[in-house]
Formats: structure tokens, sequence, C-alpha cells
């Protein structure tokens, strides 16, 4: 482990070149990288690749599957070639390149680098560029403090171009790329803060995105509205137990999101349909509240007068699996509580509702996420602080003592093999 020397030697280096990490971060945040902006996506990918490669990674770029997103970087540092290639461990760390705001958003919102006190507010500055940041630190202290531990690593940075859209190819990039030994997968998504306690990620929940419709018969309000079976108000029985499905005690979550239906108003409308998301932490109650929704085929309770009946219909758009709390993971998290305890700092496990990549690499390999720095408001561009509407920030000070946090428990890590 590193000596308490070795620590007050890297805070002093930290302390003196936190505003070059920030003015990287600056860098970062003042380039679009929506997700459907390809080209700032891509944009973003060239200038970390240019800063990760200072350290000697050698980029690699992957188109998505997707044709209107931009391109995967992969980026690897092999291990020193005098080193026995079968004792030679890998470690990947794990951030994305995309955005959820619009240039448009960004400009109406007037959403930019804006620096005030311990905050720097900006589109992404915590998720997640701040934590490719983090990642930065990271590798640069082990490369100027810990040589010969650094050289003796494959690293592997893998950067999603449209994670907050759930591209799965890029997790199978990942598993293609990660041989099946590696150590684990750390992943630098925001680390909230809570008081005096960093939170690191040790589990999230899984979704499922279902299109619920309905078909009915059209038939004119005033002459034949006897003869129509309105599928509006068939949708409309179906979104109350829909809602009723939710279950807070079992941490399962639905929520009917969009509705759409009929035409005009003189006609009995035939279709409506509605857009629904669920959420959940355990892998059988995942399952059977996606069985639940899929049985509502069987609910049709509406028809005409002469008999015809409304008929529903199920789609199952999108369906990611949850992460859940797991020996390998609570392995990692240990690991990191125990540094923090010894740093005289804490940090506590938080079961996150959100997901990231680590709900698609965690069954392959050991993952612990939560490892950027802390901030507040992810997702959001409005500022208003009268009726509480706050932008993205990222919080400064919590820069150097996450990353002492993550240098020492990498340091110990890999120490012990």
């Amino acid at each position: 482990m590193l000596s308490n020397a070795d620590l007050k030697e890297i805070e002093k280096y930290l302390t003196a070149n936190l505003e070059k990490y920030l003015d990287i971060l600056h860098q970062m945040v003042e380039i679009n990288s929506f997700t459907s902006n390809a080209a700032g996506v891509n944009q973003l990918g060239d200038l970390t690749a240019t800063i990760f490669s200072r350290l000697g990674f050698e980029p690699t770029f992957v188109p998505s599957t997707q044709p209107n997103f931009g391109r995967h970087l992969f980026m690897e540092r092999r291990a020193s070639s005098n080193l026995a290639t079968d004792a030679v461990p890998t470690l990947a760390l794990i951030s994305h390149l995309d955005t959820v705001f619009s240039l448009e958003e960004e400009q109406n919102h007037q959403f930019r680098w804006r620096r005030e006190g311990n905050r720097v507010y900006g589109p992404g500055t915590i998720d997640i560029k701040g934590g490719t940041v983090m990642m930065l630190i990271v590798l640069e202290v082990l490369y100027h403090f810990k040589p010969d531990l650094f050289n003796s690593v494959n690293w592997q940075l893998c950067f999603n171009a449209s994670e907050e859209v759930l591209s799965f190819d890029f997790s199978e990039g990942c598993r293609q790329k990660l041989p099946q030994d590696t150590l684990a997968c750390l992943i630098f998504e925001a680390g909230n803060i809570d008081a005096d306690q960093f939170k690191l990620v040790v589990a999230r929940k899984g979704r499922a995105y279902f299109k619920v419709k309905t078909f009915g018969r059209s038939a004119h309000s005033g002459n034949n509205h006897h003869l129509g079976a309105n599928a509006i108000v068939q949708l409309a029985m179906l979104i109350p137990e829909i809602a009723s499905f939710t279950d807070y005690q079992n941490s399962i979550t639905y929520n009917v999101g969009t509705v759409r239906g009929g035409s005009v108003v003189n006609r009995v409308p035939h279709y409506a349909e509605a857009e629904v998301e669920m959420r959940a932490f355990a892998p059988d109650i995942f399952d059977k509240g996606v069985e639940r929704m899929m049985a509502l085929v069987n609910k049709s309770t509406i028809q005409s007068q002469d008999g015809f009946p409304c008929k529903i219909e199920v789609d199952v758009l999108e369906k990611s699996k949850p992460w859940p709390s797991n020996p390998a993971t609570q392995g990692l998290f240990n690991l990191w509580q125990d540094t923090a305890a010894r740093l005289g700092m804490r940090v506590v496990a938080e079961e996150r509702g959100g997901l990231s990549d680590g709900n698609f690499l965690w069954q392959y390999f050991p993952t612990l996420d939560g490892l950027g720095p802390a901030g507040d408001n992810a997702h959001c561009s409005e500022s208003d602080p009268q009726s509480g509407k706050e932008q993205e920030y990222v919080s400064i000070r919590s820069f150097i003592p996450k990353a002492l946090i993550n240098i020492a428990a990498i340091e110990r890590f890999l120490s012990q093999g």
C-alpha cells in the first residue's frame, strides 16, 4: 500500500495540478456531445484520444451500429514486453462520450461552463466528463509515482459513444476486447457525496420499455356510436392497472410516460397507444414484472354493442437486466471502503435507479461504479433557483479526495494481484 509519505506527495501533486485538470474538463465541456450529434461526439473522442495518448495509450475507434451516432473509443496500453504474458493483469476503466443535452437546449438555457465558488456548472461536468478527467488523474498519478506497477498492467480504456440511449453494441465491444480474466471494470460515473461520505454504486435497476397498443373499431360518433369499440377508453382502463403494479416495498416501479390516440372528435377512435417504463433491482422481480405487463393482452373489457371487442397488444421495445448486489462487486467495494477508512475518509454503498454500462458488464467481470467526482443535478440544464431548478455541476473540492481513494485502492488491488 502507498505510504503516508507517498500519499502526501501525491496530494501535493494533485493540488498543484488541479487547475490543469479543470482546464481539460473545460475543453471537454465546451464540445457539445449530445448523443445524436455524431460530429460533436467524435470531436470529443478525438480530444480524449489525444489526451490519453500522452500516457502511451493507443486508440481504436469503432463505428456505432446506429449510423447517426458517433464512434466508440477503445484505448489500450500494453504492459512492458519483458513481463511474462500469463502474469500480466488487465484492468478496464469505463466512461462515455455523450451527454443528454442538444446544442439548442444548451443555447436556450445558457448552459455552458460556469465556475462559481466550489462548483463548475456545464453539460457533462458530472455525467460524465468529470469522470473521464478522474480517470486521467488516476492514471497520471500511477504513471508518475508508481511506474513499475503502472507498466505491469494491460490497461483498457473504454468510452461509449451512446451510453445515454443504452447502446448494446458498446458492451459487446467491451466483451470482445477484454480477456475473460480481466481483474475488474471500474466505471467512472458520478460518485455522489452525502455529507462527509462518498457513495459508490454497487447495484443498479434494470429497465424494460413497453408499448401498449389498443385496437378498436371506428364509427361515426353521432350516427353509429353504438357500433364503435373505443380504443382510447380501453387504454384508459389499462392505465390505472399498470400504475398499480408499482410496489415500492419490492423496489419495482412503472411509469406511463406517453399516451396517444384518436384523430378527430366525431369519430370513435380505433387505435391508442401508451409507452411504459418499468424498473426493478432484483432479477426475479424484474422478470415477473415483465410477465405482468405481457399478461395485459388478456385484459380486454371494451366492446361495441354488437359484440366487437377491443384487442390489446404489448410490445417489449427494450429490456436491460438489473445489476443486482453480488459477491464480486461487494469485494471491490470492501477494498475501496477499507482504503478510504485508512485515509480518514468514508465511502458507502449505493443502489442506484439509473442504468450505466455496469448493467451490461457485471455478469462477465467484477464491476464497481460511481468512481467519478461528486456533484449534482445530472441531466438538468435549467436554472431557476426560485423554483428549485439548478443546472448540472461538479464539486471542485471532491476531485482530490476522491482521486486519492481511487489511486490508493487501485494500487492495493493491483499489488494484491
